[in-house]
């Protein structure tokens, strides 16, 4: 490779750098880790369903569904934690606000055995709101796409 090929960095986050970058707790931080980060550009965001969680007593009982609702909350926190890792600490500790979901479609159940990849690309971002277009995959198939606009603010202390 030349001195002049630009290089593409990739990265992953842990589950503790996640925890670092997002306020989100058990029961409701929806990624496992994320692999695949392009800065803030793209990554893929892992969610390990397991039938132990809590949403499964009540969605449906017989019939395990992962909301989604939940699988919107994981695409949105994909693209959180990837623009907090990117960003860094400038400026101190920050969150990200969901400000909109736009063209949201739900093609296919998600369940308890399933992985669940959320494909993050960002469409534009201007200073501290960015949009992102996120696929939910299971199996390489798609089950679930939206647009999700998002504002970073400073963590209350």
């Amino acid at each position: 490779m030349s001195d002049t090929t630009a290089v593409t960095e990739l990265d992953a986050m842990s589950i503790a750098e996640i925890l670092e970058a997002l306020p989100h707790r058990y029961p409701f931080l929806m990624i496992d880790r994320i692999v695949d980060i392009n800065g803030d550009e793209s990554a893929i965001g892992i969610k390990n369903v397991t039938y132990n969680e809590p949403i499964f007593t009540g969605h449906f009982p017989g019939n395990p569904i992962f909301p989604g609702v939940l699988i919107i909350e994981g695409m949105a926190q994909t693209a959180g934690a990837i623009v907090i890792k990117h960003d860094g600490n400038a400026g101190g500790k920050k969150i990200v606000l969901m400000l909109g979901v736009d063209a949201a479609k739900f093609r296919k159940p998600a369940g308890p055995g399933d992985t669940i990849e959320f494909h993050i690309a960002k469409m534009h971002r201007r200073r501290n709101v960015g949009r992102y277009k996120a696929e939910a995959k299971v199996n390489g198939a798609v089950i679930a796409e939206a647009e999700i606009t998002a504002m970073i603010v400073g963590a209350p202390e």
